[in-house]
């Protein structure tokens, strides 16, 4: 299911302009100090220093057979007071990259990604430093071959796909409200996706048809958690205007999600290991998380009034409920546009993180706060273009879920300007056993969330740029006695090129967490570094 809006921007000339330059074969490797002070506003901590030392490198290429783009960047971090207070590490880093192994025909696909998530969708957000008791770094990545050709008239595709995504156990508990019950933690995934097809555009006939077919796996832990999923479906296209297309589909499909039982002690209590996740209790039989095959089906319309405007709707029947699809993309100008996207589906944490991977392309621009490189909010390109990993990361849930969404991006460059803007809403509903903790069931249970996010950066002249960020998230879960999380940030970052390999940084950041049951925390942030290019 593809759950990002296509991206389509090189990386700036300088940091964090967020410039739409045209793509380039670099390779820039660097190292980093700054110096952080963090101030809480409210909320009662310590004020803290931090010593900051960083070493990364972008790079990427765009060739006829090889494009790509990587971003990496690790960071050790000293603080200096405050109760607790020890060194950590962080690593942030996303690569996408394509290889034709046989032009015109067969393809290499990849990407990876490194940032921090949130835990558990009842718990606080991540500030401009990632941290926060609910946060755990993740680490994930897909790679697989593509093929695409033409036999005669028609048009034949393939392509498969193994992912992998991981969370790390290095972090503590979530600080959640009374009477609230801790959820199972997610530990690790693979996945395989396979998909073919085979179809003819319309002319020969006077309609187009395509018939395509697929099967993915996923296998997670804890408690073993499988999802298998295979369908087959016929689509026809039959045009009724030179702008206008009514499309139709149908296919049958069987879904099947399981999993282990949860070990529970005497007193019936679920028995977590020192991570925090639940035991498996491997003696009892498997547990039915959602079984469904039957048929489903769809139809809608097709517009392209012209090159620059596409829209494509379609309205069914999918999972026994009505199933809404959709897209749309208006390129204003050469240098603006919007796209909007509608999904519907069954999904996981670690499939939602493959998928929106694949959706990326090749050449992209992530615009830095001076404080972090995280990857886990929006990228803007030109046009209109873009990718959200807000659906994925709303949090690192066990279990899999239906779901549901919208997802909107703006973007615009004029002269020195870049401006982008992005909001999505994302529903989740929960697929799985009535597993009983501490008298909280699970299944049927639909977390929601709300993003929006806006960007904007000037370059000053040809050695500074402004680059400026603010962000607001709420979440809430449809657990009893859950209440709504509302998360925001602020920060403005300055950049100097000093020499032609040293160039310097100031950023000034301000985040919040409100929930009930908690203080509302106010914290701001100050930033001074250099940064070395070889």
């Amino acid at each position: 299911m593809r759950r990002s809006i296509i991206l389509a921007a090189a990386i700036g000339s300088l940091p964090g302009t967020g410039a739409f330059a045209a793509p380039r074969t670099f390779v820039t490797p660097y190292i980093e100090a700054q110096q952080i002070l963090d101030v809480p506003i409210t909320g009662g901590r310590d004020v803290l220093t931090y010593s900051v030392l960083a070493a990364g490198v972008d790079a990427g290429a765009a060739g006829q057979r090889v494009e790509g783009t990587l971003s990496y960047r690790y960071e050790r971090r000293f603080p200096w007071g405050g109760d607790g207070a020890v060194p950590s590490d962080t690593h942030s880093g996303l690569a996408r990259g394509s290889m034709q192994l046989v032009p015109n025909l067969l393809t290499m696909q990849a990407g990876a990604i490194a940032t921090r998530t949130r835990i558990d969708a009842r718990g606080g957000g991540i500030d401009f430093l990632g941290r926060g008791d609910n946060v755990t770094q993740v680490y994930g990545g897909y790679v697989g071959p593509s093929l695409a050709t033409r036999v005669g008239g028609l048009d034949v595709a393939a392509n498969y796909r193994f992912g992998y995504v991981k969370t790390d156990d290095g972090f503590g508990g979530t600080a959640l409200g009374d009477g609230q019950a801790a959820l199972n933690r997610y530990n690790s995934s693979t996945s395989h996706l396979a998909n073919a097809s085979v179809g003819m555009q319309p002319g020969r006939l006077p309609f187009g048809w395509n018939v395509s077919g697929s099967y993915s796996r996923e296998n997670a832990r804890p408690l073993d958690q499988r999802f298998e999923n295979a369908f087959v479906r016929g689509q026809v296209v039959v045009p009724v205007a030179p702008t206008l297309a009514l499309t139709a589909g149908i296919g049958y499909e069987d879904i099947r999600v399981s999993q282990q039982a949860v070990q529970r002690s005497a007193a019936g209590v679920p028995v977590v290991d020192r991570n925090g996740r639940f035991v498996a209790d491997r003696s009892a039989p498997r547990l039915i998380a959602y079984d469904f095959d039957g048929l489903f089906y769809d139809a809608g319309v097709i517009w392209r009034p012209s090159v620059r405007t596409t829209l494509v709707a379609t309205v069914g029947k999918r999972y026994g409920q009505l199933a809404v699809n959709g897209s749309f993309s208006h390129r204003i100008s050469s240098r603006s546009g919007v796209t909007i996207g509608v999904y519907n589906g069954i999904d996981s944490f670690g499939r939602s993180v493959g998928n929106n991977l694949a959706s990326l392309p090749t050449q992209f621009a992530v615009p830095r706060t001076g404080l972090n490189n995280r990857f886990d909010g929006c990228v803007f390109g030109n046009q209109g273009t873009g990718g959200c990993f807000n659906d994925a990361f709303q949090s690192a849930s066990t279990s899999n879920y239906r779901a549901r969404g919208i997802n909107a991006l703006y973007t615009n460059q004029r002269g020195a300007v870049s401006l982008g803007f992005g909001i999505g809403y994302d529903e989740r509903r929960y697929l799985g056993p009535v597993l009983v903790a501490n008298g909280i069931a699970f299944d049927n249970v639909t977390d929601r969330g709300v993003t929006a996010q806006a960007n904007a950066s000037i370059a000053l002249d040809d050695r500074s740029s402004l680059s400026n960020q603010i962000f607001v998230g709420w979440f809430e879960s449809g657990l009893p006695g859950a209440d709504g999380v509302l998360t925001g940030g602020a920060s403005s970052s300055y950049y100097r090129r000093l020499t032609d390999r040293l160039s310097g940084n100031a950023t000034v950041a301000v985040f919040a967490t409100d929930q009930t049951d908690y203080d509302t925390d106010i914290s701001g942030q100050l930033l001074v570094g250099a940064r070395y290019v070889f």
